[in-house]
């Protein structure tokens, strides 16, 4: 399963892909607006530049003639760029036109399994559940990654699935046991990845008996 980084900082992914876990980068404007910088796409220029992987950046039109116009834009900001693409009547629409192009296309704000139908039809290179916010609502958020691996196994779709909303590291692991593709992680769930408490007590032990080995409590 392919790690993609849910954030727009540029430090933070810097530091994830230090650690060999960043195959990519997904943005939306909530990301971009907590870094505070108006020169989105510089911003996301540099982004490409550290990730060499895919990363996505959102329309915000609301039509499909303004998405399409806008997702031309952005595709050609850099060759590693993903157009993402709201789950809407309109963003449908648009999603068709762009993949026509071969401007790959990430569908966001999916909920339902019907959804992740529609817009691996339409023609998405990657569709996007939202897992945090359906469990948020009182839904199962894995339910729907399930549904939608057997959905497109069954048919051979080729649309990849990145779990999306990811709260927690049983997000992570639970999208690995069920065959997603792709999750994007927030940084600071990345860490949580790797911490368990008996990695630091055994690490403790380590240290501690080696410093006897080289005399450093003084017996």
């Amino acid at each position: 399963m392919k790690f993609f980084i849910d954030s727009a900082n540029l430090e933070a992914i810097r530091e994830v892909k230090a650690m060999g876990m960043c195959d990519g980068v997904t943005t939306n404007p909530s990301l971009m607006a907590k870094e505070g910088r108006t020169d989105t796409d510089a911003l996301l220029k540099e982004i490409c530049a550290i990730a060499q992987g895919p990363v996505s950046g959102e329309v915000t039109a609301l039509d499909a003639a303004g998405m399409i116009e806008e997702g031309k834009r952005l595709a050609a900001l850099d060759d590693h760029m993903v157009v993402k693409v709201p789950t809407t009547y309109e963003g449908l629409k648009a999603i068709a036109a762009l993949s026509g192009e071969g401007i790959p296309v990430n569908a966001t704000l999916v909920f339902s399994t019907n959804q992740c139908l529609l817009v691996a039809k339409a023609g998405a290179a990657y569709v996007s559940p939202f897992v945090g916010r359906l469990d948020d609502v009182g839904e199962d958020g894995m339910d729907l990654i399930a549904d939608a691996v057997e959905i497109y196994q069954n048919y051979d779709l080729e649309t990849e699935i990145i779990v999306a909303s990811v709260r927690s590291p049983m997000h992570v692991a639970d999208s690995a046991l069920l065959g997603a593709d792709i999750a994007t992680i927030p940084p600071d769930v990345i860490k949580k990845l790797v911490a368990h408490p008996l990695t630091d007590k055994g690490l403790a032990g380590f240290m501690k008996d080696w410093e006897k080995l080289q005399g450093g409590t003084g017996s």
